[in-house]
């Protein structure tokens, strides 16, 4: 993927912020709901293809009464992570009551794996729920990110052609479009950027300090 598209990818949520919190959050405070948000579904994204996987999994293991589940889920899922919930963000979409969204969008949260659960805490997403939520708001950010416009998920999206309409995301591009929101967020609260995450520059060089001496 080029850097065209990531900084696409970037400018498409940033406009989510504006699109949908801009009377809800000062502008400083968007960071809170976004960044956790294109956490999430990116997340989503990599598990869809083994939901069910993991759902029968898990179904089996809790018929057997096996509790310790994490590495057998693990493995289901194809990833280091999974999420237990019966919910995708694209099941969320189709809530029409928001009282009932959220506490689905809660019991979805509560689904993923430990190492999951400590990136939601560092973030305190959950805090934002009841406001996101009351605001009526919350159906909408899930409904952008799901945006056919845009594509979060590692494989790529055809069109009807048969042709790519969206290339996926590798763990770079994910990481360098988190990275841009990361300083653009950072900037509207004038805080410097180095401050919360390594310049692409600092990482190359340590790259070439460790591998060029050994390059032979």
């Amino acid at each position: 993927m080029t850097n065209n598209n990531t900084n696409w990818i970037a400018n498409f949520i940033w406009g989510i912020a504006d699109d949908v919190l801009r009377d809800l959050y000062v502008r400083g405070k968007y960071r809170d709901v976004i960044l956790p948000m294109t956490v999430l579904r990116l997340l989503d994204a990599v598990l869809e293809p083994t939901k069910q996987t993991v759902l029968d999994m898990k179904a089996s293991l809790d018929k057997a009464g096996i509790v310790h589940q994490d590495q057998a889920i693990r493995q289901a899922s194809g990833q280091g992570f999974y999420n237990t919930s019966k919910f995708t963000l694209r099941d969320l979409k189709a809530r029409a009551s928001q009282q009932q969204l959220a506490a689905d969008f809660e019991a979805f949260l509560d689904g993923f794996s430990p190492s999951v659960q400590d990136i939601l805490e560092k973030f305190e997403f959950r805090n934002q729920i009841p406001r996101l939520s009351k605001a009526d708001a919350l159906g909408t950010l899930i409904e952008k990110f799901l945006s056919p416009d845009i594509n979060l998920s590692p494989d790529p999206v055809l069109n009807n052609d048969g042709f790519i309409k969206h290339s996926g995301l590798d763990n770079h591009a994910m990481g360098t479009i988190f990275e841009e929101l990361v300083r653009r967020f950072n900037e509207e609260n004038n805080e410097e950027a180095g401050e919360h995450w390594t310049p692409r520059d600092a990482v190359k060089l340590m790259a070439r300090l460790i591998f060029l001496p050994i390059a032979d």
